[in-house]
């Protein structure tokens, strides 16, 4: 062993230990040398476990957080229809729902981690016409609340709700009691499924020309493939995703707008969508998915106000956990508008499971409306390539020079014992989608779903 600067006995003696402790081999100088080799040491540590990544984390990890943190909170789980009350961790309350959202169309509840905003012994839903008892809003037009009845006394018969979470008056009114302004309220639509895919060897994954690029299971957070998959780059049209979901649980959906002149001043034109037009939301969100417009995101954020639309697109992606994204914009054209790879899964998750009719669109299909649709669908230039695929569930493409191509794709494939899975193909900075993304599909099919 050589010790390159002057040191004193003591210095020798730890470097000595520290030698014996890992096997000799290593050759260590100085007391600030060490320090600098136990830092190196423990960032890559920090690697090792970031390769053995398996599973995303999903909103049961959130629950269980919350829980050893003795945390004050609500659990509303749509899988098992149950409301349970946290106090300090502990579990002191469990009440049923008698119906939610239909998360087949528009009306799914919002799923994520929001707070309770406001609570009213008796609320009116503007869009519904009916009298909430016990209500509790919170997110956007969503409420937890009682049995709700028209003006007249009678009440609301129907399976399902718009969105929100009815309960027996007697249990809103227990949960109503029992809960405050700003306490967590954790929506979990789909608990992970754990499904275990077989141990084998794996063929080596293909070279593909992508900066971040993550692939994943949509039901069981599994992950096959990542690189860079929490680098935060530019999401380009991805954004517009979000800008679907945020209008389509805000707003009114049977409410118009009249197209104005400021609002078409962005990159871009779209055929037929022009000022003095008047345009319904879900109609606007052909253009908006399929041609990927931007006049028709910068339209879509004027039935809220733009700022409050760019706010409302920033909470929401908190709420459902990506953690690194930020929009400034409703269209993705400006730069700024970062994600990574790791919360674009969140987002595409978040529609599979609340919110597939946007999915449907980006696939160029006609959904459930509320009212005409002007655009001629099958006219639009479908820039999502695999709508052709007959495995194909919906994504969505971008660029900007900045970004270069990005894109999410969900594909459902059949395992070998004949399960269905929904996996996602996230690229951000490709130089092909396409090609990348088919490269990708391939190597899925010979390592995991080949028969």
């Amino acid at each position: 062993m050589f010790i390159k600067e002057k040191t004193n006995l003591k210095n020798i003696l730890i470097v000595v230990i520290l030698a014996l402790l890992v096997g000799g081999g290593i050759l260590v100088y100085t007391k600030q040398t060490i320090k600098e080799l136990s830092f190196v040491s423990h960032f890559s540590e920090i690697k090792k476990s970031e390769k053995k990544l398996i599973c995303l984390k999903l909103f049961e990890e959130v629950r269980e957080e919350l829980i050893s943190k003795k945390t004050d909170f609500l659990e509303v789980n749509l899988t098992k229809m149950k409301i349970r009350l946290y106090k300090k961790g502990l579990v002191t309350k469990e009440v049923s729902i008698l119906t939610k959202g239909d998360s087949q169309n528009w009306g799914g509840s919002a799923a994520g981690l929001y707070q309770i905003i406001s609570g009213n012994e008796l609320s009116f839903s503007v869009v519904s016409n009916v009298y909430m008892p016990y209500a509790l809003r919170y997110y956007g037009k969503y409420y937890i609340h009682g049995e709700p009845y028209y003006s007249e006394g009678w009440q609301l018969d129907s399976s399902i709700s718009g969105g929100c979470l009815r309960l027996s008056n007697e249990d809103a009114k227990l949960i109503y009691e029992l809960t405050e302004i700003d306490m967590p309220v954790l929506v979990i639509d789909k608990e992970k499924d754990n499904y275990d895919y077989p141990k084998q060897k794996l063929s080596e994954f293909p070279e593909i020309s992508v900066r971040s690029y993550l692939v994943a299971d949509l039901h069981s957070g599994y992950v096959f493939a990542e690189k860079d998959s929490q680098k935060r780059l530019p999401a380009a049209s991805l954004t517009k995703l979000m800008t679907a979901v945020v209008v389509a649980e805000n707003v009114n959906l049977r409410k118009p707008i009249l197209v104005k002149e400021k609002m078409l001043e962005t990159y871009g034109s779209t055929e037929g969508l022009e000022f003095g037009k008047w345009f319904g939301v879900v109609e606007l969100f052909y253009p908006l998915l399929i041609e990927s417009s931007n006049d028709a995101a910068e339209v879509l954020s004027y039935f809220l106000g733009r700022e409050k639309t760019i706010k409302l697109m920033n909470e929401k992606a908190e709420a459902i956990l990506m953690e690194q994204t930020e929009f400034v914009d409703p269209s993705g054209f400006a730069p700024e508008n970062v994600s990574t790879a790791k919360d674009i899964f969140y987002l595409i998750r978040y529609l599979l499971n609340n919110r597939p009719p946007i999915l449907e669109i980006t696939k160029g299909k006609e959904v459930l409306s509320f009212g005409e649709v002007d655009f001629e669908i099958e006219d639009l230039w479908n820039k999502n390539v695999f709508i052709n695929d007959p495995i194909f569930v919906g994504g969505k493409t971008g660029f900007i020079q900045a970004s270069k191509n990005t894109a999410v794709f969900i594909f459902r494939f059949f395992a070998q014992d004949n399960t269905e899975r929904n996996i996602a193909i996230i690229l951000l900075g490709s130089e092909n989608n396409e090609t990348d993304t088919q490269k990708i599909y391939k190597w899925l099919q010979e390592n995991y779903f080949e028969k």
